[in-house]
């Protein structure tokens, strides 16, 4: 079992250090125009996607003025609110957090600064306030500090209408977390999943702030039965959009890894024998800052196992 936490810890590090070396200046950087860190691909309709190092943002402009999902590293802030002021010169009048990690929540205190109001479910505020052990990578979360707060949440569901659109706001419970959200802009047929959906990759399943794999399963059904061949899918991680097709294929292979952990587990085998055998060896090339170890592990956990 530690060697499974060591060898996430060390690849999570690494992708660190990747992200880091990333966006190293030059050394001839006084020469060199700096790149920048955060891009913006037009979906239409006064809809963008804002995509860089953390979770993908979703961003709604118009007369109503701008409503932002998700708002990656605090060190991003400034360049996304400097973005966002090329795409609207209207204010940020709300920002959704789809979650609490901190990659979708780090620029909050730089966002109500400019005048924003944090909106999310209930348990994503709780989760914010609280310390607790992270199993999946070895290592206690602290608190985050209050500056980064949702200021308004909401138990169940929530519906928003700006910009000329109806905006859902559906609370998808045991998900990736406990206090995921999948926002629907109705009218534009958009969705964003937030970390319910890895494009193209491994999932993390956050067990240890109430997440699971079944839940992850059931929220992407939700997104795919309210999707039609036309919506726009944003994705958490990975691609800036994708489609209801490429979530079917998605909602087909966590099934499988469920299926595959659950049937030697009910067999008896310990979680190190199912580990040893590899019974996602066709999922190699799916791995990132998760690997497959990582996902049996939280498979095994979603579905009651010790470690």
């Amino acid at each position: 079992m530690k060697r499974i936490l060591l060898a996430s810890s060390l690849l999570l590090a690494a992708c660190s250090q990747a992200e880091i070396d990333a966006n190293a200046a030059p050394q001839d950087a006084a020469e060199a125009p700096a790149k920048p860190n955060i891009t913006s691909q037009d979906l239409g309709g006064g809809i963008y996607v804002l995509l860089g190092p953390g979770g993908n943002i979703g961003v709604s402009t118009g007369e109503d003025g701008v409503y932002v999902i998700d708002d990656k590293f605090a060190r991003f802030g400034q360049e996304i609110i400097d973005v966002i002021g090329t795409l609207s010169d209207q204010p940020i009048t709300y920002v959704l957090n789809t979650h609490h990690h901190g990659d979708h929540t780090g620029a909050n205190a730089e966002m109500k600064a400019v005048g924003a109001t944090i909106m999310a479910h209930e348990n994503v505020r709780k989760r914010m306030g609280i310390t607790y052990m992270n199993e999946a990578f070895g290592r206690q979360q602290d608190a985050r500090d209050a500056s980064l707060w949702p200021t308004l949440t909401y138990s169940e569901n929530m519906t928003l209408w700006f910009n000329g659109d109806e905006v859902r706001a559906i609370h998808v419970p045991s998900g990736h977390t406990d206090g995921d959200t999948i926002v629907h802009f109705v009218g534009a047929n958009i969705m964003h999943l937030g970390d319910n959906f890895f494009y193209n990759m491994l999932p993390f399943v956050d067990v240890d702030s109430g997440g699971s794999i079944q839940g992850m399963i059931a929220a992407q059904q939700i997104a795919y039965d309210g999707a039609d061949a036309e919506t726009v899918i944003i994705p958490g991680h990975g691609a800036a959009t994708t489609t209801k097709a490429e979530l079917g294929e998605s909602i087909k292979r966590l099934q499988a890894i469920h299926d595959r952990v659950k049937a030697r587990k009910d067999a008896g085998e310990s979680l190190a024998a199912i580990t040893a055998a590899d019974p996602l060896a066709d999922m190699t090339d799916l791995e990132s800052f998760i690997t497959k170890d990582a996902i049996i592990m939280a498979t095994w956990r979603s579905l009651g196992g010790d470690i």
